[in-house]
């Protein structure tokens, strides 16, 4: 990934932080195929010197062939993005640009096809994402022939990140005074993605005091 130093994020702690909150992210393989690309939800473990990612996808995909050929893997977590306009900045001699954040993790994947680490590994899934909204159903009182099935259509995958690159273009190389227009802006129009971006720009360190 292109990241000029401004924009680049080093600290490994706060990337697996971002990555547990941009976690449906994109797993990229090659293989005897070709490129391939599944769209997924990782869970985000600090194990190993840079992290570990588990996730699960249906044997029928053919990437689960290129996994389990023992590609190289690249997931891409993309975290919130914006337009910034120029007119936004007290510096108007420059041009638009996109302010996004995004996390690149590479490594060799482990196909897990044993039916116990499996369930074990959707028992996580569903506590991260369905527990925590507290409806009605609940993944443990699924009749087992179901169950059943279902383990015989998937795997897991584990990812043990051997490298990971993180970028935050930011408007780190803009002044406080353009920074401040670019968040007023944001706010102003007030969409999700927008008002995250604003938000990150203001956690730099040298807008504390505005």
């Amino acid at each position: 990934m292109y990241t000029p130093p401004a924009y680049a994020e080093s600290d490994e702690a706060l990337l697996r932080e971002r990555m547990r909150a941009w976690s449906f992210a994109t797993l990229v393989t090659h293989g005897a195929e070709g490129l391939n690309a599944t769209h997924l939800p990782f869970l985000v473990d600090d194990d190993g010197p840079h992290g570990l990612l588990t996730t699960h996808l249906a044997r029928g995909n053919a990437q689960y062939r290129d996994l389990k050929a023992g590609a190289p893997a690249l997931v891409i977590f993309q975290g919130p993005h914006a337009f910034i306009s120029p007119s936004w900045y007290t510096n108007r001699l420059t041009f638009p640009t996109w302010n996004y954040t995004a996390i690149h993790a590479q490594g060799t994947p482990e196909v897990v096809d044993d039916t116990s680490a499996i369930h074990a590994v959707l028992q996580r899934t569903v506590a991260a994402y369905d527990t925590p909204l507290g409806g009605e159903w609940a993944f443990d009182a699924m009749p087992q022939e179901l169950t059943a099935s279902r383990l015989k259509a998937i795997a897991a995958v584990r990812i043990p990140i051997a490298r990971i690159e993180g970028k935050m273009k930011l408007n780190q190389d803009k002044s406080v005074a353009d920074r401040l227009g670019v968040i007023a802006a944001l706010e102003k129009q007030g969409d999700a993605q927008g008002l995250a971006v604003a938000a990150l720009i203001r956690s730099q360190p040298d807008l504390a005091s505005h």
